[in-house]
């Protein structure tokens, strides 16, 4: 056949808009995957009112929330218009089992209430209409209009890097919640997108999510959402090694959002680094802290003075040791503020912190304790002592 022959022609016009419809799809993955976050500029931060809590006497108080299951983990916090702490987490007889749910209780008084189940298998997989094996990793966040949103993973099937985020809204605090909506994340089969860390509320409504993938690679990515909790946009996050669970805090002294990452390879066993600067749109690598981290989640928080706030096991090799870092300089330099605990038993396990600080300027920690418990810590600034010690 030669390129005269009216049936070549005929063909090659046929496949033109199929052609174009192939680009437009590659363009739009290529985008959801790599795509850049509009320059967010940190004016556009919803920065909670507290107070300095330089008055506040020290204080170290620690509390368990209710027991509700044999195993639990990954709790988050967020805290209400009215300023009630309220707190999630999972549990069940195991991770992973079927009869894990996500389970959330309020601070009221001083005391944490009864928990109740938010999410579970069976209600989320007749809300998104799919087969839901199992869920875990809740993460809260309270929007500028007073609603609180929860995110979760659920898997169908295989681990967790397979996993799908789920959303679901409480315009009332927590006591009803809108059904469950599967977020489109990734434009083929819309798998391994996970969540661990707390969101960053916007003025304008909405939030900047901390994201990871697991699924053949793992690397950190933020998703932008907007003020229903849908995803406007995502992009993956610098790394050398697979990196997870961002933890992200605005640094808008330095016009700037900083970015501290789980380390889940091999050398270095360090806490990984990363930016994204006002006026740019890609996040960039920085030196790593020379903190060791052993492959476990961290926390960050900015608190209202300005600080900021680290939790993290500080180890190479296991999460027997849970401490609070300070830093005064953004970031660049951490000394150890509070030792929150430290087991001689290597097997013991302090582990996923998540920190909140509330209109009094107390801080709030909760974290697994022995995969038991959720342990409450609640911890006045003028207990955390203030280091001057330069990470070199």
């Amino acid at each position: 056949m030669n390129a005269g022959d009216p049936a070549m022609n005929k063909c090659s016009t046929a496949a033109l808009p199929l052609l174009v419809l192939a680009i437009a799809l590659l363009a739009a993955a290529y985008r959801v995957h790599y795509g850049t976050i509009p320059a967010l500029g940190n004016r556009q931060v919803a920065y909670p009112a507290a107070a300095d809590g330089s008055t506040v006497p020290p204080l170290n108080r620690l509390t368990f929330l209710p027991s509700v299951a044999p195993s639990v983990h990954a709790a988050t916090l967020a805290r209400l218009t009215d300023g009630t702490v309220v707190c999630a987490w999972f549990a069940g007889s195991r991770e992973g089992a079927r009869d894990v749910a996500i389970y959330c209780s309020l601070l009221r008084g001083g005391r944490w209430a009864r928990p109740c189940i938010i999410a579970d298998p069976h209600q989320t997989g007749r809300d998104t209409a799919r087969y839901v094996r199992k869920v875990g990793n809740p993460v809260l966040g309270c929007d500028t209009a007073g609603r609180l949103h929860l995110w979760y993973v659920s898997t169908s099937v295989g681990g967790w890097s397979t996993s799908a985020l789920n959303h679901r809204v409480s315009a009332d605090g927590g006591a009803s919640w809108s059904r469950a909506e599967r977020l489109v994340t990734a434009p083929f089969f819309n798998l391994s997108t996970l969540a661990r860390t707390q969101p960053v509320p916007l003025m304008g409504g909405g939030f900047v999510l901390p994201s990871y993938h697991e699924l053949f690679t793992k690397h950190g990515e933020i998703l932008r959402l907007d003020d229903r909790g849908m995803v406007l946009d995502k992009q993956r996050m610098p790394g050398g090694g697979p990196l997870l669970q961002p933890a992200v805090a605005p640094i808008p002294e330095k016009g700037e959002f900083l970015a501290l990452l789980r380390n889940a390879g091999t050398e270095p066993r360090r806490i990984a680094v990363a930016a994204l600067r006002d006026g740019e749109d890609r996040w960039l690598a920085r030196p790593y802290l020379p903190l060791a981290n052993p492959d476990s989640s961290v926390a960050l928080l900015r608190l209202s003075d300005g600080r900021l706030l680290l939790a993290c096991n500080p180890l190479t090799d296991g999460r027997q040791k849970l401490s609070l870092f300070l830093s005064s300089d953004s970031g660049m330099n951490w000394g150890e503020a509070f030792s929150v605990e430290n087991s001689p038993e290597t097997g013991d396990e302090f582990s996923y912190p998540a920190l909140l600080q509330d209109r009094e300027g107390m801080i709030h920690l909760v974290y697994t304790w022995k995969r038991r418990k959720i342990a409450h810590r609640l911890i006045s600034p003028a207990a955390l002592a203030n280091p001057e010690v330069r990470m070199e």
